[in-house]
Formats: structure tokens, C-alpha cells, sequence
């Protein structure tokens, strides 16, 4: 792999944790380290860091403190 860009992994250890996941992107940046930015996207999406991601998990979250208050209203009656 390009020292460069063995560098720039271990400067971010979740890139370099999803590399180690995911031993094909050892191969891709190996042949072209160029596809950094196109791994930077899968490790978003591994880690559900995207937009669409966050947005459904605080989603879920409100819905899960929406059916605590029910089960809270259900209680006290």
C-alpha cells in the first residue's frame, strides 16, 4: 500500500478499522490509492453515519420515547 496512504488510515482509525474489516480495500488502494475518497463513503455507510442513516436513528429513538409514554400512561391508569 502507498505509505501515504497508510499514513492518512492510521491518522483516522475508524477508516483504518473499517480497512481491517474489509480486506478487499487493502487490494483497491493497494492497485489505486485514488479510490480513498470512494472508501471514505463505504466506511460512512458502514459506520451509518450518513445523512439518511442519523436521520432514521433518531427516528427510531423518538418513536421508542413515544411508546415509553404510552406504556407510562397505560401504567398509571
Amino acid at each position: 500500500m502507498d505509505p501515504i496512504c497508510y499514513r492518512y488510515l492510521e491518522q483516522n482509525p475508524d477508516l483504518l478499522h473499517f480497512v481491517r474489516m474489509n480486506p478487499i480495500w487493502y487490494r483497491y488502494l493497494s492497485r489505486d490509492p485514488s479510490l480513498l475518497p470512494e472508501m471514505k463513503k463505504e466506511a460512512k455507510y458502514f459506520y451509518g453515519k450518513t445523512f439518511s442513516q442519523q436521520i432514521n436513528k433518531v427516528n427510531q429513538q423518538i418513536q421508542m420515547v413515544g411508546m415509553l409514554m404510552q406504556f407510562a400512561g397505560a401504567m398509571k391508569d
